[in-house]
């Protein structure tokens, strides 16, 4: 639909880290994966060197787990059903107006790059840029806003939704995912686990990344809205040999069974299925679990396409176009991290 007369041409471009899609994109998505300053920060020429060193030891590794989801990550796919879904909900809120809502990948297609002309020659005059990372990090957010702000010179004015962690939608998609969850447990004593792509410890102690703190809010408002009396963070997915935030996932898992009580997993950094759910949630933890005797190990869905989590996108979204520069959609941080998008705008104004 084309912007009715004195309408505006909206551009709303979705982040996301991407996925390979097949066997032989694996490679090349590790190595742009580890080459990533905010991942390796290393000097060049070093941080080259050492990428494509690490994507040739775990090339053989990842492609066996891609195998196991039909050999690419879906995450794509995921991402356009919610783009889809929410240009349809803003075309019906801005009636006046041509939205249409794009896919920036940080590691693989559609990259950056590529996303960027795309959008210029939509020669849009509001620009809404939307991390699909609820929680902001140095090691997601800012690095995709980064290369975003390198790859684009087309037209528009530009704001940024810098993270939504306690946004309404968003919660309460995750709050009732939990909740049948828990009702397909039944009387079975359950502890929920809100599980999170974990990070560094230094990245929070030493960089000021506000990511766990944000973290521990989602967690808190969805324990809240869904009635929650047994709950535990937890954070996954640890590479490398530096201490990672904790407790692991696993150790959270073994914790469950020490204590006699099954689990509930909520994947609680991720709005869609990839291979952190599919792979090692559903198949490494759920074979933890079952040879620790944790019982059930029930896990609750990536929020995908659901309409509260869409609503809220749409309303972030709505929320940013008065406004130029940087800012969350609801609560942001809470403390002064010297990582925090906002902290650093002052801090240069």
């Amino acid at each position: 639909m084309n912007a009715a007369p004195g309408g505006r041409r909206i551009a709303v471009v979705l982040f996301n880290l991407g996925g390979p899609d097949d066997q032989a994109s694996v490679k090349p998505f590790l190595f742009n994966l580890f080459r990533d300053p905010a991942i390796i920060g290393l000097p060049e020429p070093f941080r080259t060197a050492l990428a494509r060193l690490i994507s040739s030891r775990r090339e053989a590794g990842a492609q066996a787990n891609y195998a196991l989801m039909g050999g690419g990550s879906p995450l794509l796919a995921e991402t356009r059903k919610q783009s889809d879904a929410l240009a349809a909900a803003l075309g019906g809120r801005l009636p006046g107006d041509e939205v249409r809502a794009f896919i920036a990948m940080r590691y693989w297609s559609p990259l950056s790059e590529a996303t960027a002309r795309d959008v210029a020659a939509f020669a849009p005059d509001e620009i809404v840029l939307l991390p699909l990372y609820p929680q902001f990090s140095t090691t997601t957010t800012q690095s995709s806003l980064k290369r975003w702000a390198e790859d684009y010179s087309g037209p528009g004015v530009s704001r940024t939704v810098c993270c939504y962690p306690e946004a309404g939608g968003w919660i309460a998609a995750q709050a009732e995912s939990v909740k049948a969850k828990l009702a397909e447990a039944g009387e079975q004593p359950v502890r929920v686990l809100f599980s999170a792509h974990g990070i560094p410890e230094s990245l929070v102690a030493k960089k000021g990344d506000p990511y766990q703190e944000q973290i521990e809010s989602t967690c808190a408002a969805i324990a809240a809205h869904a009635g929650l009396a047994d709950w535990a963070i937890c954070y996954q997915s640890r590479v490398g040999p530096m201490k990672w935030l904790g407790p692991s996932t696993p150790e959270a898992i073994a914790q469950a069974g020490r204590d006699g009580v099954g689990v509930v997993v909520l994947p609680v950094a991720f709005v869609s299925e990839h291979i952190e759910t599919l792979v090692e949630l559903d198949i490494e933890y759920a074979e933890l679990a079952h040879d620790l005797g944790v019982a059930p190990y029930l896990r609750a869905p990536a929020v995908g396409v659901a309409a509260p989590f869409i609503n809220a996108l749409a309303d972030a979204v709505e929320h940013a176009l008065p406004r130029t520069g940087i800012a969350p959609y609801g609560p942001g941080c809470r403390g002064n991290w010297k990582a925090c998008p906002r902290t650093c705008e002052r801090r240069a104004a």
